[in-house]
């Protein structure tokens, strides 16, 4: 795939806004393999968990632990990807897969998603140190304004952690602070065309808006961790987060035979009792 390698420019972007885009970082028949897979994938579909937004509005997610060797695992482990995130993270432990998630807003009815912070929901599985955590959404399909691309508030994660609270079935963050920030920090529309990756912080604040065109918008995030940065209060994920991830070739993704999950990989899905503090 002969992927990138990241610029000194480019790292301290990241320490200052709290996000990095990588244009193309997956190529168009790295993308087109994931996606075909995703749309036909039962086992993914099956499983998914719809989650209404306060106006009625729903997104499809399915989110899992234990990267394999299905189409989304090989994503997750390449070499690139884990090198690039490796560059980005306090600390020099190894770096480990927390959980990933596919995300599905479909055409009209895909849903809002309110201001977060990943690690407002993190916190509860008592991670120590948010530096050394962070999320990465790869676009499968494009994202804009109008379908609901993400929102972020730039450089926002130099807060520090805000508190979270319930709205409506999904939790956001304290409104008070949110619109403090909005005061003095840019809001940005990340638009991205299909395999461009959004790497950011996990005490970046994010949102996004629901889908109103006639088309979809997928996406994977896979968030990572250090093998340092232990969770005192998280026996769910199986030690995923302080696993060393096991790293595969870039060119895997196109030359190994692989496919979606398998039924008997299904147990790895995390079930809509556990998803809304993930």
């Amino acid at each position: 795939m002969g992927k990138q390698s990241l610029t000194a420019a480019q790292i301290e972007q990241y320490n200052q806004d709290g996000y990095l885009i990588l244009k193309g970082f997956f190529n168009q028949e790295e993308v087109s393999k994931l996606y075909q897979i995703a749309i036909d994938d039962s086992i993914m579909s099956k499983n998914a968990i719809n989650v209404n937004d306060s106006s009625g509005k729903r997104s499809k997610l399915s989110l899992w632990y234990k990267p394999g060797d299905d189409v989304y695992g090989l994503l997750t482990r390449s070499q690139s990807l884990v090198s690039t995130v490796d560059k980005l993270l306090d600390g020099d432990a190894s770096v480990c897969h927390f959980h990933s998630k596919l995300m599905q807003k479909e055409p009209r009815v895909g849903g809002a998603w309110e201001w977060h912070q990943d690690y407002g929901y993190w916190y509860k599985n008592e991670f120590l140190l948010p530096d050394q955590m962070m999320s990465v959404m790869v676009a499968i399909t494009d994202a804009n304004q109008e379908n609901g691309c993400l929102q972020v508030i730039k450089g926002s994660h130099k807060m520090g952690r805000v508190e979270h609270g319930f709205s409506g079935e999904q939790v956001g963050a304290s409104q008070r602070y949110v619109d403090l920030a909005l005061k003095t920090m840019e809001l940005i529309y990340v638009e991205l065309q299909g395999g461009d990756v959004l790497l950011f912080h996990s005490n970046l604040l994010h949102r996004s808006e629901a889908n109103l065109s006639d088309k979809p918008r997928w996406s994977m995030i896979s968030c990572y961790n250090r093998a340092s940065n232990i969770p005192y209060n998280d026996s769910a994920s199986s030690n995923s987060s302080i696993t060393p991830i096991d790293i595969v070739p870039d060119e895997a993704l196109l030359t190994w035979k692989t496919s979606g999950l398998r039924e008997d990989e299904a147990e790895f899905l995390v079930k809509e009792a556990d998803v809304a503090l993930k």
